[in-house]
């Protein structure tokens, strides 16, 4: 049985949460290329970057944070603005519920307001269940960047995922 969340814009008291959900992915060398720990004075700026046009929303269930997702812009040119990145981590003690197609249905809805018709997604070859839920959704691999990222001593690709919303 899946689980409710609720979405919410994050807000300077969920950056904690929201970075110590960032930092159970890194130990695991298939989510993000950071190779330490990051903290909460570190990603200040990144949060910050979020604004309304390119939003960062924190899902909740009754008690806590349990994950985020982010747009973000593409390559920062005025031509892309109706292009976004999009980045999604969920609580490794949440995963498995729904939580991560609950998140990408959720942001689909965000996307006529916001203006954006394309989403692109950075995502490591090696993982698996990410590509999955990102394929289940329609996006299809439009980049393979091979043997990129060096993590736990090994080559990695990263491919890059995209989806029209038009």
């Amino acid at each position: 049985m899946e689980q409710m969340a609720t979405f919410a814009r994050a807000t300077l008291t969920d950056l904690p949460a929201i970075v110590a959900i960032y930092n159970q992915n890194i130990a695991g060398h298939m989510v993000t290329a950071d190779l330490a720990p990051v903290t909460v004075v570190e990603r200040r700026p990144w949060f910050e970057a979020y604004s309304d046009a390119y939003p960062l929303w924190v899902l909740k269930d009754e008690i806590a944070v349990i994950g985020w997702v982010g747009l973000e812009p593409f390559y920062g040119r005025a031509a892309y603005a109706h292009t976004a990145e999009i980045s999604l981590y969920i609580d490794q003690d949440q995963t498995h519920h729904g939580f991560g197609q609950a998140s990408l249905d959720f942001v689909q809805t965000q996307l006529p307001r916001l203006r954006i018709n394309t989403l692109l997604a950075y995502v490591f070859s090696h993982n698996l269940p990410s590509a999955k839920l990102f394929a289940k959704n329609g996006f299809e691999t439009w980049g393979h960047l091979p043997d990129v990222a060096v993590l736990d001593k090994q080559l990695r690709s990263l491919d890059i995922l995209g989806r029209h919303y038009l």
